[in-house]
């Protein structure tokens, strides 16, 4: 029977997303994404939205897939805090090990491209960074940790992570990133070691 060409909504959106994630949000054009995802512009407006609406899917279909695999990596944070911070970095280190993936993170180029997006994806990439900093937060004070060094440590856990992904883009090695991670443990271990 003829009619519309039918296609899967996620497998869509991945495309889209690894588009946006590849090159960027201004410098991905519909006609980009219409080559990703095989859908032609008219459907690409119809289905998914115009560009700002699918990037903001996309950047929402990214945080949900890495945001439950840093929360899984944190969920022993109360027994084992610096295990746990571990585990969350190990879930950047093979994101960006993963050769099926871009370099680099989704919602680090976006906010360091702020100035050229619109208020509206700006303000869902300050988010994600936001939900970021808030989860390790919550892991730390678990991990015993008072206020003020919990909103310090994630703070800077947070932005540790999130400079791995640039490093990354800019060539560092894996055991390069490996020891940013390891210099960054070991000196939570130490506020750690010296809470108890």
């Amino acid at each position: 029977m003829a009619g519309k060409k039918q296609f899967d909504m996620a497998t869509a959106l991945d495309a889209a997303m690894i588009q946006f994630w590849r090159a960027g949000y201004a410098d991905t054009s519909v006609d980009d994404l219409s080559r990703a995802t095989g859908l032609n512009r008219s459907s690409i407006y119809s289905s998914l939205g115009d560009k700002d609406t699918l990037f903001v899917r996309c950047l929402e279909r990214y945080t949900a897939r890495y945001g439950g695999k840093y929360d899984a990596a944190l969920s022993c944070a109360a027994d084992r805090p610096l295990a746990a911070a571990r585990a969350f970095f190990g879930i950047t280190l093979d994101r960006i090990a993963d050769p099926g993936v871009p370099d680099g993170c989704l919602v680090a180029q976006t906010v360091m491209a702020a100035p050229a997006l619109s208020a509206n994806v700006a303000a869902h990439a300050r988010e994600a960074i936001g939900r970021q900093h808030a989860r390790l937060r919550a892991a730390l004070k678990a991990g015993r940790l008072h206020d003020e060094a919990a909103d310090s440590y994630a703070a800077h856990l947070a932005a540790v992570n999130q400079s791995l992904a640039v490093m990354s883009r800019a060539g560092a090695s894996a055991e390069q990133l490996r020891a940013i991670v390891d210099v960054t443990l070991d000196a939570l271990a130490r506020t750690l070691d010296a809470s108890d």
